[in-house]
């Protein structure tokens, strides 16, 4: 027996009889299709555009498996449409291309657009992602967010403003190493410097090492030399990077520091060691050093995770009726995260569940909100 799958289509109207196939289909439908053709905005107002979401992904970056190509993306990314329409009721459905050159990315996205209110870039791998987001955010008229980068962004940052309450700093005085210089490294990176954090005491590394002006980059990882470990103060190794530092955000690879790592950290350190399924370093190991530990897993305290993040981000984007993502919106997103722990705060729960019934309601007012002054 097939599953066929987790999502399907169904039907808003009712279709019984005659009368109903004429009011809804033939002729009944043309009035609205003249309508739409006068007045486009008559389309995400009385179409399925106004409450849909094209999931794109060319599967060169699956969490937790690497590059399995566009087929295996399908059961994935129909499991993110699943999770919208669960928390968020937005109708998503996947799209997986075959084609992976970014010119090709970007034309099927804008082809599709006159179909969906929002489209969701997930899972392509970084520098590819960093171009196809780019181009589709100046050349199209409808909101673009990469969950890899932005939501992971959101996230981290609504935990960390938790994290910091607990631990009596402020981001301004806050010190931050990044372990992964992709789409979520990046992006983490990007959004805490738009949240008040010093570009003096943010450093990002990748696989050779701490990010800095004397090392020949390109690209992303040139701006994030450029941008962040202002005047190139920290050269080295991630545990170089480490010493004395207040917070690690690990987006990279399991099993990259051994609990003795986080020994050079500051004190009451704050560790997010987020890679799937393997953290970068063990959480129990972790926490002989640092206060508060989180993880990307389901199966410990302090799951940070995109789910909390994509169903309210879009719920807000579609109902403001939102033309792009801006860091506005993704700071009011944040906080809004960030704030419905409430009382509830602690060194383990420094997010909400998922199943927060209050969660995706802030978030899309949070949004919608930034939207109207943006």
């Amino acid at each position: 027996m097939s599953s066929r799958g987790k999502i399907q289509v169904t039907t808003r109207v009712r279709l019984d009889d005659a009368d109903d196939l004429a009011e809804h289909y033939t002729p009944g439908v043309a009035e609205l299709a003249e309508r739409v053709a006068e007045d486009p905005s008559v389309l995400a107002r009385e179409t399925v555009r106004g409450n849909s979401v094209a999931i794109v992904s060319d599967g060169s970056a699956l969490l937790g498996l690497g590059d399995q190509g566009p087929a295996a993306a399908l059961p994935v990314m129909e499991g993110k449409a699943a999770l919208l329409k669960r928390f968020a009721d937005v109708d998503a459905w996947p799209i997986c291309p075959v084609s992976r050159e970014p010119e090709d990315l970007v034309r099927t996205a804008k082809d599709l657009a006159t179909s969906f209110g929002a489209i969701n870039l997930e899972d392509i791998a970084a520098p590819r992602c960093f171009t196809v987001e780019r181009q589709l955010h100046d050349e199209l008229d409808v909101p673009v967010f990469h969950d890899d980068q932005h939501g992971t962004a959101v996230a981290v940052l609504a935990a960390l403003h938790n994290a910091l309450k607990l631990t009596d700093r402020t981001p301004a005085a806050t010190s931050v190493v990044i372990s992964g210089a992709g789409a979520a490294g990046s992006a983490i990176a990007r959004l805490l410097l738009k949240a008040d954090f010093s570009a003096e005491r943010i450093v990002v590394c990748d696989s050779k090492g701490t990010l800095h002006g004397e090392r020949d980059l390109t690209g992303e990882k040139q701006w994030l030399a450029e941008n962040t470990n202002r005047g190139d103060a920290v050269q080295g190794s991630i545990q170089d990077a480490l010493h004395d530092a207040d917070v690690f955000v690990g987006v990279s690879v399991g099993g990259l520091l051994k609990g003795g790592d986080l020994a050079r950290m500051a004190d009451r350190a704050i560790v997010f060691a987020l890679a799937n399924p393997d953290p970068e370093v063990d959480p129990d190991a972790a926490h002989e050093h640092a206060e508060i530990v989180a993880t990307g897993r389901s199966d410990l305290p302090n799951q940070i995770n995109n789910v909390l993040v994509f169903p309210g981000m879009f719920r807000g984007l579609l109902d403001s009726g939102a033309p792009r993502v801006t860091a506005r919106m993704l700071l009011a997103a944040s906080h809004a995260l960030a704030a419905t722990v409430g009382d509830d705060l602690d060194r383990e729960h420094i997010v909400p569940s998922v199943f927060d019934e209050g969660l995706v309601p802030a978030i899309a007012e949070g949004v919608a909100g930034a939207a109207e002054n943006d």
